[in-house]
């Protein structure tokens, strides 16, 4: 294979970069090496190649299984278990992604539309007039209020409670540079006392565990087959030659819907309420938006409105929920960008320095909404939530959820940042969130004309 350019610096290296100041890395490695370079900071891989080319990725993604295989994402085995629907390939891919579909279409959206909306003013309304609070906090309580009813039906305020504690223990140790490692470095997997990163780690992990199968225990004991929650769609749910998910499967499974579901969608709505209100014209226009639908509008009717729409997806463009698709695997030898690649070879469709293309997004560090209304994007040119057989399956769902938060809140209550000034991302386990959870001041309810 030719050999392709990429940083020089050694992998472990290259791994601590990535993993402190991923955009500082992406943002260096494309301005020297270009839309195709070999960055070795996942695995031990090498090369490792990190592809920002939109006609290459729609050769990567429309090849799929042909060329180009999509194997298991092992770093996030770790986190998600054997069975979650990252770790499988081929058919038992095909399989699950079938049975996990399901419920994020049709009728089952709007179900979910009024769940939302009410979970979200249920925790805005107990904000207090003229106080501050962190944006993080209460957005990811909305996030896990939405995860927890319509994914898992859970109504056990207890248990909803403790799992909060512990996906928010969890996703906070991963804050950590050093547990973050654990991910991509095997030999910090030793156990060195009950507080070591390690042992902390695998602690949080077995008592999350623990609620998820006791749920589904529950709901095995439980004749609930009218319920339109996600795990009930799961466990009734049968394959082609009929059959049905296990519980090990449904807890990684779950497991998967609640980490992507839960951190991904609460940094992607708290980033647009950066924007929004870092941006005044921009809260203006989408105030005009929504009150042109009066009093109560149906959920569908916030979905569909183009410049809400655009501010979400603008939002998504500048901090995806993902910096990096799902991996491929070269299958057999195959020209890409004049390049010729042997199998085997590793390739990750770089989403963050996509969305960062000045042919595409000129000025591409601006926020500017108005893009997505002047122009449609490839989903080679525009992919927060990847591409081809591994595109997230709860995109649909995510923003959907995204924009009915969004709308709640600026319909019904005015904020405002509690420092007009920059924010800069943060890294916090796989996703970019604003440092220091944006501090906002809750000033009124909104009185509607």
């Amino acid at each position: 294979m030719e050999l392709i350019n990429g940083p020089k610096t050694p992998s472990w290296l290259q791994k601590l970069q990535w993993i402190t100041n991923p955009i500082g890395y992406m943002d260096s490695a494309a301005k020297n090496y270009g839309e195709l370079f070999n960055g070795t900071v996942i695995g031990n891989y090498d090369p490792l190649l990190l592809v920002s080319n939109p006609q290459a990725l729609q050769q990567i993604f429309t090849s799929d299984t042909k060329q180009f295989s999509a194997p298991a994402n092992n770093l996030l085995q770790l986190i998600l278990g054997n069975h979650s629907i990252f770790m499988l390939e081929g058919d038992r891919h095909r399989r699950e992604r079938k049975l996990l579909m399901s419920p994020f279409h049709g009728d089952r959206m709007r179900a979910y539309g009024e769940l939302i909306c009410d979970i979200t003013e249920q925790f805005f309304s107990q904000l207090t007039s003229g106080k501050t609070f962190y944006a993080r906090d209460t957005v990811q309580d909305i996030s896990m209020g939405v995860i927890l009813n319509a994914v898992f039906g859970i109504d056990d305020l207890k248990r909803f409670h403790r799992l909060k504690q512990l996906m928010v223990s969890l996703m906070d140790s991963l804050q950590s540079p050093l547990t973050l490692g654990l991910l991509y470095f095997p030999f910090l997997r030793r156990d060195l006392g009950v507080w070591s990163p390690w042992s902390n780690f695998r602690r949080l992990q077995q008592q999350i565990d623990d609620l998820i199968y006791a749920e589904i225990k529950e709901r095995r004991q439980q004749d609930n087959s009218s319920n339109t929650d996600i795990l009930t769609l799961l466990m009734s749910a049968r394959d082609e030659v009929g059959e049905t998910m296990t519980d090990t499967e449904l807890h990684d499974e779950l497991l998967t819907l609640l980490f992507a579901g839960y951190e991904t969608t609460s940094n992607a709505i708290i980033w647009a309420l950066y924007w929004i209100h870092y941006l005044p014209e921009v809260r203006e226009k989408l105030i005009k938006e929504l009150d042109s639908l009066g009093e109560k509008p149906e959920p569908m009717s916030i979905f569909q409105l183009p410049y809400l729409s655009a501010v979400c997806n603008e939002s998504l463009r500048i901090y995806p929920v993902a910096l990096l698709t799902v991996p491929r695997a070269v299958k057999q030898p195959v020209n890409l960008m004049g390049y010729k690649l042997e199998p085997g070879t590793r390739l990750y469709g770089c989403i963050y320095l996509t969305h960062q293309r000045e042919d595409l997004y000129p000025e591409p560090k601006k926020f500017k909404p108005e893009r997505f209304l002047e122009r449609k994007f490839s989903p080679y040119e525009f992919m927060p939530f990847g591409g081809g057989v591994r595109r997230c399956l709860g995109e649909a769902l995510a923003m959907f959820e995204m924009k009915l938060v969004l709308a709640t809140i600026l319909s019904h209550y005015e904020l405002a940042l509690a420092y007009q000034r920059p924010v800069k991302p943060q890294r916090r386990g796989v996703n970019l969130t604003p440092a220091g959870g944006l501090k906002m001041v809750m000033k009124e309810k909104r009185k509607t004309v």
